[in-house]
């Protein structure tokens, strides 16, 4: 005998329900079937998506083009009033931009601001009404194995609001040196780039951004989480760019932290770049272990600490100069901190 219970449809922004069959055979054995909650999540979504076209300034092969010169992206909307969010590699270059939303409206970007240490950029269009997508407060909520969905535009434009859907396959990576990324196993293609990775409750964990491609290598996407969105496109709506704090120094990572072994080794200074560091008297050979009392191994670490400061801010610096432990006060500079790392064999990597 099969009963079932009949559940009424949610509330917008609420959990998927959740239909439930209940089989009940002669032995009077009771089964449980729950109802896939993905197509709900992106019937939820999907409105809240848009593909991104424009025409790239030459022909060329680069992935994503086509014999009319066009490149295509994925963006996810933000503000009612028009403003979408992409990824820089997506727009930058771009001319006459053009944006379809999932009901098949055209509209033509009128804003662009971009930045390339995120990959993060926003879009402004001459709209009103459209569904913002919920962004979830911090990607940290997440955990590995927990399934997500990725909506985009792959390969063809004819393709929009394509769904893939996967798992995350791990947190807190560090891919490119920047900020650390979400890796997933969900399928991102060339068009994808921009597009929202969704949790099951409905919340855009990240923006996806790009994947390892080469021989024997299979499901590694990686995007950027949505705190990190949030604190870029925090900055590009108020100033138009990044105002990005830095300490004005070239670091060195220890081998251990370069190829990924658990490391406690401090950073050493190979180059001080800012004048706020030269008069904090820090040199080349020192070795830098806390930022504000907080223990750093990485560059990907300092820049994901200094989110929370402006160029101009104090910090205190941990640091070994001549065999002493010190503390050294410094003036945050404008502009990242760079890496000088050994060269080192690496497989491709490619951005979508």
């Amino acid at each position: 005998m099969a009963v079932w219970l009949q559940i009424s449809a949610p509330a917008d922004g609420a959990p998927a329900a959740k239909a439930v069959k209940t089989d009940q055979t002669k032995a009077g054995s009771t089964y449980t079937y729950q109802q896939d909650p993905v197509p709900q999540v992106i019937q939820k979504m999907s409105p809240s998506v848009v593909g991104i076209m424009g025409k790239t300034p030459n022909g060329g092969t680069s992935k994503g083009e086509d014999r009319y010169n066009l490149a295509h992206g994925t963006g996810v909307i933000l503000r009612e009033n028009g403003w979408i969010v992409t990824n820089a590699h997506v727009v930058s270059g771009l001319s006459g931009i053009q944006i379809v939303t999932s009901d098949g409206k055209t509209y033509k970007a009128r804003i662009v601001h971009a930045d390339a240490i995120s990959d993060i950029a926003v879009v402004k269009i001459n709209a009103k009404g459209l569904k913002p997508a919920a962004f979830a407060a911090s990607s940290q909520n997440s955990q590995v194995g927990e399934q997500v969905v990725a909506i985009g535009t792959p390969i063809s434009f004819t393709l929009r609001n394509s769904a893939t859907a996967g798992i995350v396959s791990g947190l807190n990576r560090s891919v490119d040196g920047s900020y650390r990324l979400i890796q997933t196993d969900t399928a991102i293609n060339p068009g994808n780039s921009g597009g929202p990775l969704v949790n099951m409750k409905g919340e855009v964990i990240g923006i996806n951004s790009m994947k390892f491609s080469a021989v024997g290598i299979e499901n590694m996407g990686f995007s950027i989480p949505s705190e990190t969105v949030s604190y870029v496109v925090k900055h590009l709506m108020s100033y138009g760019e990044v105002r990005r704090a830095g300490l004005g120094l070239t670091l060195e990572e220890s081998f251990s932290a370069i190829i990924g072994l658990p490391s406690d080794d401090p950073l050493a200074v190979t180059q001080v770049i800012s004048s706020q560091a030269e008069k904090a008297g820090i040199s080349e050979g020192d070795v830098l272990y806390a930022v504000n009392g907080r223990r750093v191994y990485s560059i990907v670490d300092i820049n994901e600490m200094l989110k929370s400061y402006m160029p101009g801010s104090q910090v205190k610096l941990l640091m070994q100069r001549d065999g002493d432990i010190v503390s050294v006060p410094l003036t945050l500079s404008s502009g990242n901190d760079t890496v000088s790392i050994p060269e080192m064999e690496e497989e491709e990597q490619e951005s979508w």
